[in-house]
């Protein structure tokens, strides 16, 4: 069993704080309470999903705040998982190499390599119905709903070329959990998006809902689900996946002048330094000094790279 691995050789450094991050999730599900999941990088290429869905399924996650690109190449991989392509020697292209890559229409992700035909423009073409619906019957959605819309529909269905239950956008569709897509311009259906309303094919801006009103109904959602236990919060990466709703906290204190329950519990992956100013690298105890976390919130930091150690502590969490 992973869980019996872990506790058995991971005893010190990093290896010893992912078995805490981890025991402490169970606790803090255990208590009756909650946990929010931010995701940052390539998480979705790297197929996290295999890992991440079986955590949604069985209600070890409860929301999700991600990038525009992890919320859609998760599904460019269920639809188009057979025609990636894997460059294992990716540190020795040559700049030329790349631009073949380009040019044979092979977007590169580090050692893998998604295709922008099979992948990307199908999806678009798609989601082009569905953002021009709405357009003419004056609705407005999220990036997420939009996506959920298109599996309702099930017009993706004959391309699923990975087992759905990898999918971890699947996951969260069939439990209904909100995904927070905070910045979805950064994105390639979000400049999709843009390229339309510019040629004229969408009337309006505003079809799709802004991150404005993201803001506004992650406040109301975490007020909603912070009335009868805490939400822990579990970062993976940096940047606005994770800094957009760890700030909901002190909005609702400071801004609107309410009370509200502190994040209570965090742990993060990360990558990044500690010094240079950085907000995504910044040790939990800072949190403090913003009215995000309390001094006795469980906080882990593990100087990792998340696509080895977050499956192991979704293995841990599910008891495997």
């Amino acid at each position: 069993m992973i869980r019996e691995f872990m506790n058995r050789n991971f005893r010190h450094f990093n290896a010893a704080v992912c078995v805490q991050a981890a025991e402490g999730w169970v606790k803090h599900l255990e208590s009756g309470n909650k946990m929010f999941l931010t995701m940052a990088g390539a998480m979705s290429t790297a197929e996290l999903g295999i890992s991440l869905a079986e955590m949604i399924r069985q209600d070890k996650v409860h929301a999700i705040c991600c990038t525009g690109a992890n919320l859609e190449e998760d599904i460019f991989n269920l639809v188009a998982h057979s025609q990636y392509k894997k460059v294992p020697d990716y540190r020795s292209l040559k700049p030329e190499e790349e631009k073949a890559l380009f040019e044979s229409g092979m977007n590169r992700v580090t050692d893998t390599c998604i295709p922008e035909e099979e992948a990307m423009r199908k999806i678009d073409r798609h989601m082009l119905k569905l953002w021009q619906a709405a357009d003419q019957s004056g609705q407005s959605f999220f990036p997420y709903e939009f996506i959920y819309k298109l599996i309702e529909i099930q017009e993706l269905k004959d391309y699923y070329e990975i087992d759905i239950r990898d999918s971890w956008v699947m996951a969260a569709w069939q439990k209904q959990i909100p995904i927070f897509v905070p910045g979805w311009e950064d994105s390639t259906l979000g400049n999709s998006f843009v390229s339309e309303v510019i040629k004229g094919n969408i009337s309006r801006l505003n079809v799709v809902r802004s991150g404005l009103d993201l803001m506004v109904f992650l406040v109301n959602w975490y007020k909603e689900n912070t009335r009868d236990f805490s939400m822990g919060f579990f970062q993976i990466g940096g940047g606005i996946a994770g800094d957009f709703p760890i700030c909901v906290v002190p909005l609702i204190h400071q801004d609107l002048k309410e009370d509200c329950k502190l994040w209570s519990y965090f742990a993060q992956i990360s990558d990044c330094t500690t010094s240079y100013g950085s907000y995504s690298g910044a040790l939990p105890s800072e949190k403090i000094s913003w009215g995000k976390l309390d001094t006795d919130t469980p906080s882990y930091v593990i100087e990792s790279d998340a696509s080895i150690v977050a499956p192991l502590i979704f293995n841990y969490v599910l008891g495997h």
